[in-house]
């Protein structure tokens, strides 16, 4: 019984791991984004070069890591990956640098968290293929230049403004903004993940899930997983889901009818209770919530603000006759005038 739950666990994780797309065909949605990389990629393959380098970014989920992974299938070519807060020193980059391969590609997720010292030593890698390392301290100090292997690197941010204008513009394959998902898109890629992970999925319950997904296929995936355990657990291992199903499910995750989590529904019952739905101060609100002023910011207010339940204004966070009619609450014509 024991081997039978560990073969499942790990037939499980396999088919996890086959969501993330394998081909361009099964990359649904980002179609601009998706018609210039082709093109860039075609046209370095007929001139005999390798792509440049490219830059994505954007809220987290959208695909931007899947994006780099579908470049390197592409190609044919190896992918090298790391991320911003582990290169802490100047030799940890050239660790990595100096041991590609002629055409591999080098993948930094969250590019924005590079140490500066490093981010400098990065900029000649990028634009010349060399590489200049200090040897030495004070006045016997000498600098040397390593020839590196040519490389493409393709960087990944959800803070985009955080990055050098300098570092920026030495991606030269272009820089490119991944798109919230519609509801249309997130359908498509909940009903390939369905068929991957063997689940009887009912059209109601699939629109059920890409509507409150928050327009980001990773929300989609993880509440299709959910969904799946819920009915596993209280169907008796059965795995079709069902509308009522799907709903009593995404019920005890606290998502509502249009995505919205507890956090959210604080967020705004907060705003509307005790500041008479705003205007109020980030850092108020990020002190009456007990959260940190970036948590507020970067995670609970987009999603409010992509549906028009929350407008930030010069003098705060002003709640909208959306949000009030969404929790019930009387909209008064002073809140009106603020708007």
């Amino acid at each position: 019984m024991e081997n039978k739950d560990k073969k499942e666990k790990t037939e499980d994780v396999v088919l996890d791991q086959t969501l993330r797309p394998a081909r361009w065909d099964d990359y649904i949605g980002q179609k601009h984004i998706k018609d210039n990389v082709k093109i860039l990629l075609r046209a370095a393959e007929e001139r005999g070069h390798i792509p440049e380098h490219i830059l994505f970014y954007g809220p987290p989920g959208l695909g931007k890591t899947t994006l780099a992974h579908l470049i390197a299938k592409e190609t044919g070519r190896q992918m090298k990956t790391t991320s911003g807060p582990t290169i802490e020193k100047v030799g940890d980059l050239a660790s990595i640098l100096t041991n590609l391969a002629p055409g591999d590609i080098l993948f930094i997720d969250e590019i924005h968290r590079l140490n500066k010292m490093v981010e400098e030593i990065l900029y000649p890698a990028m634009e010349s293929g060399v590489l200049d390392i200090i040897i030495g301290k004070g006045p016997s100090a000498r600098t040397i230049q390593l020839d590196l292997p040519p490389f493409t690197l393709i960087a990944a941010t959800t803070r985009v403004a955080l990055i050098s204008s300098p570092l920026r513009s030495r991606f030269s394959g272009g820089v490119f903004r991944l798109e919230f998902y519609s509801n249309e898109e997130i359908a498509k890629i909940i009903e390939r993940s369905s068929k991957l992970l063997n689940i009887s999925l009912e059209e109601e319950a699939l629109k059920e899930i890409a509507k409150r997904s928050r327009f980001t296929p990773r929300t989609a995936n993880y509440f299709l997983k959910r969904c799946r355990d819920f009915a596993q657990v209280n169907k008796k291992g059965n795995k079709n889901l069902d509308q009522k199903i799907v709903k009593d499910a995404l019920n005890m995750l606290a998502v509502d009818d249009i995505g919205l989590n507890s956090s959210d529904r604080k967020f705004l019952e907060i705003l509307i209770e005790k500041f008479n739905g705003g205007p109020v101060g980030l850092k108020t609100m990020g002190a009456a919530m007990s959260e940190e002023e970036a948590t507020v910011e970067e995670v609970i207010e987009p999603y409010l603000i992509q549906l028009g339940l929350l407008e930030r204004t010069a003098r705060g966070r002003v709640a909208t006759r959306k949000a009030y009619e969404h929790l019930d609450f009387e909209f008064k014509e002073k809140q009106e005038k603020l708007l």
